[in-house]
């Protein structure tokens, strides 16, 4: 069936938030001190990634087809694959939606916040950095991150078989975005998402933490900027090679 314009956002909205939860609160479960994840590893935040993106795709992916991304969404419109006039309203969607995930993790993880006087482990659980400080490095790593992720989720959601099964190609894109944090994830988090790392480098600058240190506001357009590219480009691919 087709859904309103306002049923999509809502979808958009609620599952970019789940993503966030979900994502983020497993990187403040291991970063932040004297939680009971503290020091858990990187494969429990690959594992909070990888359901962040699962579990809104299954549960919204009829709804809206579950961007949760504005990268996905532009690459579609960019490539004739989504209508132009939905672009921003999903945008905004996801844009607060991130928003508030992100701040669910914050007033969950508060007393955490509060312990914590390390600033890059409380930047990570908003936002990304590169781990060797190269701004090259940031954007070559968040682009290809970001074309691998689209490229392979529209296979599996748009190929016969995803089709045919919505439900098994919502699992497998989970399992690709959980394969990708660990496997090119350590440069830079990664994001993979301009929402998933503006909305919450906004709210590292706002809100009152102590020991957060700066937001590092000089490399906020690369986790914005890359992931666009890069999922152009792999919007583009599986149109020309398998749509």
């Amino acid at each position: 069936m087709e859904y309103s314009l306002f049923t999509k956002l809502a979808a958009e909205f609620f599952g970019t938030a789940i993503l966030m939860i979900f994502g983020n609160g497993s990187v403040a479960n291991v970063e932040l001190k004297n939680t009971k994840g503290h020091h858990a590893g990187w494969l429990n935040i690959a594992m909070g990634y990888g359901f962040g993106v699962m579990f809104p795709v299954l549960m919204f992916g009829a709804v809206s087809g579950a961007h949760i991304n504005p990268a996905m969404t532009l690459a579609q419109a960019i490539n004739g694959m989504f209508p132009w006039d939905e672009v921003l309203p999903y945008i905004i969607a996801q844009l607060l939606g991130a928003a508030l995930g992100q701040f669910i993790v914050y007033l969950t993880y508060y007393p955490h916040y509060k312990d914590t006087d390390d600033a890059e482990a409380i930047l990570a659980t908003f936002c990304t950095t590169d781990a060797d400080n190269k701004k090259l490095n940031y954007f070559l790593n968040e682009m290809f991150g970001t074309l691998v992720l689209v490229f392979g989720a529209l296979c599996c959601l748009m190929d016969p078989w995803g089709e045919k099964d919505p439900a098994a190609a919502a699992i497998v894109v989970g399992f690709i975005v959980w394969g990708l944090v660990t496997s090119m994830g350590g440069p830079t988090g990664p994001g993979l998402n301009p929402a998933r790392d503006l909305m919450p480098r906004v709210l590292h600058a706002i809100l009152p933490i102590p020991s957060k240190g700066t937001s590092r506001w000089n490399e906020a357009w690369i986790p914005v900027v890359a992931p666009i590219v890069g999922a152009i480009v792999g919007a583009w691919l599986f149109k020309a090679f398998f749509a």
